[in-house]
């Protein structure tokens, strides 16, 4: 028993990217590049779900952060933004109280690989409002080279949500935050 036990759990943790190697699920012995293909294929597997939605690449939304044409609109739980969160942004509530406000900014939502954000999005849209969904997300958006911050400043922590999409750049810690990143 304890043999097959273990020959299953092997093989439940080790996962064919295809990328030409074999590689432990959280990515430890990936380089930056490899996670973010993983990453990106992760994203494109779910826009499936919301086809329609415009998005926006992590390089072309830091190119327009700098010029101040943007406004990031994060769908993530509270216990998962105090983790990080992107240069100048607000949360969802903030951002439903007052969408007009904004209207002269691109409005951007993401989320740890910007599911919840493209739901978000294309539930926005339903209501006429446009916003675009960052490709990938906070982990593509870290992946690319762009900065995350906390209530202290820059950090090199991110809630990657759960051992699925534990694909930090090099340098970075991971949080799980589990059963209150779900709820609170």
């Amino acid at each position: 028993m304890n043999r097959r036990y273990g020959f299953v759990a092997l093989m439940a943790t080790v996962l064919w990217i295809g990328l030409g190697t074999w590689v432990v699920l959280g990515g430890e012995n990936l380089t930056d590049e490899q996670k973010k293909k993983i990453v990106y294929r992760m994203y494109d597997d779910y826009r499936r779900e919301f086809p329609h939605v415009r998005e926006i690449s992590p390089r072309e939304a830091m190119k327009e952060m700098v010029h101040g044409k943007i406004v990031f609109v994060d769908t993530r739980t509270p216990a998962e933004m105090a983790v990080s969160m992107l240069p100048g942004a607000i949360t969802e509530k903030a951002f439903l109280k007052h969408p007009e406000k904004l209207k002269a900014k691109r409005i951007v939502a993401y989320c740890t690989i910007s599911y919840r954000s493209g739901k978000f999005a294309q539930e926005m849209a339903k209501k006429g409002t446009r916003i675009f969904n960052l490709r990938g997300g906070l982990l593509a958006w870290a992946l690319e080279g762009g900065k995350v911050y906390d209530a202290n400043g820059e950090t090199k922590r991110i809630n990657v949500y759960g051992e699925e999409w534990d694909y930090p750049p090099e340098g970075y810690e991971s949080v799980y935050l589990g059963f209150f990143q779900r709820y609170f």
